[in-house]
């Protein structure tokens, strides 16, 4: 029934594929620190600082008071203070950060598992390809014959599912443990999976399917020529194009050129997020934070809301 088709292509869109709609900046990977932007145009989004530095609990603080936020933000002070000595440090902060990604992490691989492993199966420690495509295509085998054009693509999507799938069933057992389909929801967290990302990425932005990417394709990508005369920006990233990302000057990205970009060696997150949050907040000028730095900027560290490390407000234990 090409109705049927059509709704769960629709799902598929706007929900399980809809990080393929992301600009450049999403394109280089990392640990999850936000779901928000880290910049609106020229503009720093401090929503993304608000979950970085918190987690997944941002809407905690979503009703509080100002007098509020502070009071639960000292309480998160005195946990960041690893060595007691009633200051922040730039490694306490990055350590701070990195706990708020893996506990994100753990969240939404939870979340998923409880989601894809049937509540009637036996086996409760793996989740079965079957399983998976049961509960997210709606139907398990192959996709109905003699359909067109939406019916393509929607194959096509269960194919490049099941490709991570097999990367990530790493004991070839046809089933994923929870480690297994921790890798599969986050290839790049592990070296055996990264060659999957940076083959989707090509996949993405490769509109002649000839496996490179194009300068005007990297623009195509977060650019559309329809919306009128390039501005300054899309300039600047066509000569990061050839300049930085085209490392061989032939005019085009491969596999391993397209690695170096969206996963680059030699770049940080935590350690970016954690430079700005002290360069916003230090101001005195000593490279450390103290209680009264940052409760004087709470917006900017949780605003009107928190994250993952907000609920170890609630759950004094932790941490």
């Amino acid at each position: 029934m090409k109705w049927m088709l059509v709704l769960v292509l629709c799902h598929l869109v706007l929900v399980i594929h809809a990080e393929d709609e992301e600009k450049h900046e999403g394109r280089i990977i990392d640990k999850k620190l936000s779901d928000a932007d880290h910049f609106e145009g020229d503009e720093h989004n401090t929503d993304y600082d608000h979950d970085a530095f918190l987690g997944d609990e941002a809407e905690e603080f979503n009703d509080l008071t100002p007098e509020e936020s502070k009071e639960r933000l000292s309480l998160i002070v005195d946990k960041i203070d690893v060595d007691g000595d009633g200051m922040v440090s730039e490694e306490e902060l990055i350590g701070w950060i990195k706990q708020a990604q893996n506990r994100y992490m753990e969240t939404e691989v939870e979340r998923q598992w409880e989601a894809h492993a049937p509540a009637s199966k036996q086996d409760k420690e793996h989740i079965t390809w079957d399983d998976y495509q049961q509960s997210t295509y709606g139907f398990t085998g192959e996709a109905q014959e003699n359909e067109e054009g939406d019916a393509a693509a929607y194959q096509r999507m269960i194919g490049r599912d099941q490709r991570r799938w097999n990367a990530a069933d790493v004991d070839k057992d046809g089933k994923l443990s929870r480690l297994e389909f921790s890798t599969f929801l986050h290839p790049e967290e592990v070296e055996h999976m990264r060659d999957i990302v940076v083959l989707e990425t090509i996949e993405d932005i490769d509109k002649n399917n000839d496996g490179k990417i194009t300068v005007d394709e990297y623009i195509g990508d977060m650019f559309d020529e329809a919306d009128g005369a390039e501005p300054d920006w899309v300039q600047h990233e066509r000569e990061q194009f050839k300049t930085t990302r085209d490392t061989d000057g032939n005019g085009y990205l491969d596999a391993d050129e397209v690695r170096a970009w969206i996963m680059p060696s030699d770049y940080d997150h935590s350690l970016a997020e954690t430079q700005h949050l002290v360069h916003e907040a230090d101001a005195d000028g000593d490279g450390m934070l103290s209680r009264q730095e940052i409760l004087d900027k709470y917006d900017l560290f949780v605003g009107s809301q928190a994250t993952d490390f907000g609920n170890a407000l609630y759950s004094h234990d932790e941490l």
